[in-house]
């Protein structure tokens, strides 16, 4: 009896790991589905066009729009478009050659400006220079730091005139310059407290120019008076806010590179025209108004 319980619970055992040897074989584990997060697609923000620096913004749509051009024969009509296509194949920037060609059509409008409407400003260097400036660094970076600049050296000059330090003309101007530098760069140390990418970015082009325009109102303050200055300056900045209107246009671009000649050829009889013109100016007109009309 005993050798049969045995016997029996051997072959139990037997059979029950057998089966569960089989059963692990048979049975198959189904792979677990790995959940991969989608990723978010963040928004990326466009730069600025920007005419005085080599960025694939300004270059490709123009360098395009001279490829896309079919040119005729180089003599009599072509030759400047000629000239600036074997520059930009010498890898000279095409934004380049744009911002020089428009120049001429800003001192025109500025030139027409001081003889027709009465806006002086401070010449047609500056005011040209200042356009170019807000192309730079943004009309509103541009204008900041230009109120900066002129409020620093209005300022300078009526402290040292209150100190009564007699001061030649020279050494005062760099005194001048070193505290306009002082305060343009407490501006760019500010930037990454106010977050301005555009700020951070300022190149010394602008600064220069903004510079050399300060230079020109502590001069017309020395000159003149605290009021004319401040009219000269208030002039030069509508000039440059114009001109920097007609900098961005992209028609006025894409013509200006596109048809050369006939751009350079009208700028000059317009200039030649306006040379001549000797009558009174609006602002005269609306001043004078009451005594045109008696």
């Amino acid at each position: 009896m005993r050798k049969m319980i045995l016997g029996f619970l051997v072959a139990f055992s037997t059979i029950f790991f057998a089966g569960g040897v089989s059963l692990a074989q048979v049975v198959k584990v189904s792979p677990t589905l790995t959940v991969t997060p989608t990723p978010t697609a963040t928004p990326t923000l466009t730069p600025r066009a920007d005419l005085t620096k080599e960025t694939e913004e300004t270059l490709g749509p123009l360098e395009r729009l001279l490829n896309e051009q079919k040119l005729g024969s180089v003599w009599p009509g072509n030759p400047i478009k000629y000239a600036i296509r074997a520059a930009v194949d010498a890898h000279v920037p095409a934004n380049t050659i744009v911002l020089l060609l428009l120049l001429p059509l800003v001192a025109s409008f500025i030139a027409a400006a001081r003889h027709i409407v009465g806006l002086r400003g401070f010449g047609i260097f500056l005011p040209a220079a200042l356009g170019v400036t807000f192309v730079a660094t943004g009309p509103i970076v541009g204008i900041g730091l230009f109120l900066v600049i002129v409020t620093i050296a209005t300022l300078i000059r009526f402290t040292l005139r209150k100190l009564k330090l007699k001061l030649q003309y020279l050494p005062r101007m760099a005194l001048l310059l070193w505290w306009v530098v002082i305060a343009v760069l407490g501006v760019l140390f500010a930037a990454p407290l106010i977050n301005s990418s555009t700020l951070s970015n300022v190149s010394i082009f602008p600064v220069l120019i903004l510079v050399l325009l300060s230079e020109d109102f502590t001069r017309v303050q020395l000159g003149k008076s605290a009021k004319v200055a401040v009219n000269l300056t208030s002039e030069t900045l509508i000039l440059a806010l114009a001109s920097y209107f007609v900098l961005t246009l992209k028609p006025v671009q894409e013509y200006a590179l596109l048809k050369p000649e006939i751009y350079l050829l009208v700028i000059l009889i317009f200039n030649l025209i306006l040379g001549r013109y000797v009558g009174l100016r609006l602002m005269e007109i609306w001043r004078f108004r009451k005594l045109i009309q008696s």
